[in-house]
């Protein structure tokens, strides 16, 4: 089966390159998994995962669909609003292969929801609620990155319902949300098989990418349940708390999900982002607590390695790097810290030495940064975690999201939505969507039609 669906994936996808001119190839988010449908042209909507918050509208968790196509006359509004009940602690999200479900969940309760996003792109419907997360994987708490694979998704764990600490696992699931397997993350007491490079194999988790080419997938850590969940200010105050950040990066055998080697990546290295081009097997990650660049690369004699290559900003300042995004051409990597509300490019062409060539204070806060696969549009959210984020009445532009183009040298402001005044709750995660992918004269389709057909 599993043979099937990856003969299907690869066929799609090098359909897809061959019917498809480069040129038209220039929409979609970059970042996300190798294996998924791209969207073709403009994008016409942002899916952005929303925390609901006490006091602010209906308090709920929601899905908040704003128009982003400047040839619509709804363009820089929201357009619809779907909450799911209750507040989850509402955080990443991401699209199955085929983009026909959006994967949303909660750090808090370890729920997941899946979001019908192709019958009506426009207006998403909820499509299934996993609410056996835990019990399912064996004990696994906080769903994190949702992932696509070729009919499947990974996700990763941020904790554990024995002690609510760190360590954690990868779970697999089918597109339409039935469990498949637990993958735990590899301990000194359980290596799983994989090497231990360096001092650390403390089994934590957050985000994965993948190389299909190289047949690798690569996990961050971070931190468990008894952390995220507490106030920022209490949690950097107490000194035993502080020790319970991850320090590791996993490379993992991508077909046979077994950890092969343990990287050492001292201060919570998070987002994982993966180079585009043929030749360039490497990845990057930033460390939160200790605010560098790092390279996770493989050598010339084919093996991974991890490498600090740069200094963000001043991190006896805490400026907490966040989210980061690769472009296409892997030539520049945009680095959003939290606590200034600064984004930052640094030019990547030397993937050893990134340099600072830009940046812009974006809010009070900033989070996560989408930008579109030809580089011109980049969009920005703001909230971190609930018992993170910045107090609205203290520092003004708290909880937005932001649409900007880039020329290459500047951003250029083109709409704000400030979620509190629109009451929508706290803006996380950000995917996109279009209206064309569905079409039934779309290439993709086509092409997709082509691939199962042989």
């Amino acid at each position: 089966m599993n043979t099937t669906i990856n003969k299907i994936s690869t066929l799609i996808l090098s359909c897809l390159m061959t019917i498809l001119p480069a040129s038209q190839l220039s929409a979609d988010e970059t970042c996300m998994s190798p294996y998924m449908a791209k969207i073709v042209g403009q994008e016409d909507f942002v899916y952005v995962w929303t925390l609901g918050v006490e006091g602010v509208g209906d308090e709920q968790d929601k899905l908040v669909t704003v128009d982003v196509n400047p040839k619509s006359k709804k363009y820089g509004k929201v357009i619809n609003s779907l909450s799911v009940g209750g507040r989850n602690e509402a955080h990443h999200s991401g699209l199955t292969d085929d983009r026909r479900y959006l994967w949303a969940g909660g750090l808090d309760t370890s729920k997941i929801f899946i979001f019908d996003v192709h019958t009506d792109p426009a207006k998403p419907s909820l499509y299934k609620t996993v609410d056996n997360f835990v019990a399912n994987s064996g004990g696994v708490v906080g769903p994190h990155t949702t992932y696509a694979l070729p009919g499947r998704m990974m996700v990763t764990g941020l904790s554990n319902d024995k002690d609510h600490g760190g360590r954690t696992g990868l779970v697999e699931y089918t597109n339409e949300g039935d469990y498949i397997e637990t993958h735990w993350m590899p301990t000194d007491e359980n290596l799983g098989g994989a090497v231990k490079s360096g001092q650390f194999a403390d089994g934590y988790g957050y985000d994965l990418r993948a190389l299909p080419r190289r047949n690798v997938m690569v996990t961050s850590s971070f931190t468990g349940w008894n952390n995220y969940m507490m106030d920022l200010g209490k949690m950097m105050g107490d000194g035993e708390a502080m020790k319970r950040f991850g320090n590791t990066v996993v490379i993992w055998d991508l077909h046979t999900r077994k950890p092969k080697k343990i990287l050492d990546v001292p201060g919570a290295p998070l987002e994982i982002r993966c180079a585009w081009g043929a030749q360039n097997n490497y990845c990057f990650t930033t460390t939160a607590l200790t605010s560098k660049i790092w390279l996770i690369y493989e050598d010339d004699n084919g093996e991974w390695q991890a490498k600090d290559v740069a200094d963000i900003a001043d991190a006896s300042k805490i400026p907490l790097p966040v989210d980061i995004s690769i472009s296409a051409d892997d030539g520049i990597l945009w680095v959003d810290t939290w606590n200034d509300g600064m984004a930052r490019v640094f030019d990547i062409s030397d993937p050893f030495s990134p340099k600072e060539v830009y940046s812009k204070n974006i809010g009070a806060q900033i989070n996560m940064t989408s930008q579109s696969w030809d580089g011109t549009r980049v969009y920005f959210t703001s909230s971190l975690l609930a018992n993170w984020d910045k107090k609205q009445s203290d520092t003004g532009d708290v909880q937005y999201f932001k649409a900007y183009d880039w020329d290459g040298k500047e951003l250029s402001h083109k709409f704000s939505i400030d979620f509190v005044a629109e009451k929508l709750g706290l803006p996380h995660q950000m995917r996109f969507g279009a209206y064309s992918l569905y079409a039934q004269s779309s290439p993709l389709k086509n092409a997709i039609k082509v691939a199962i057909s042989k």
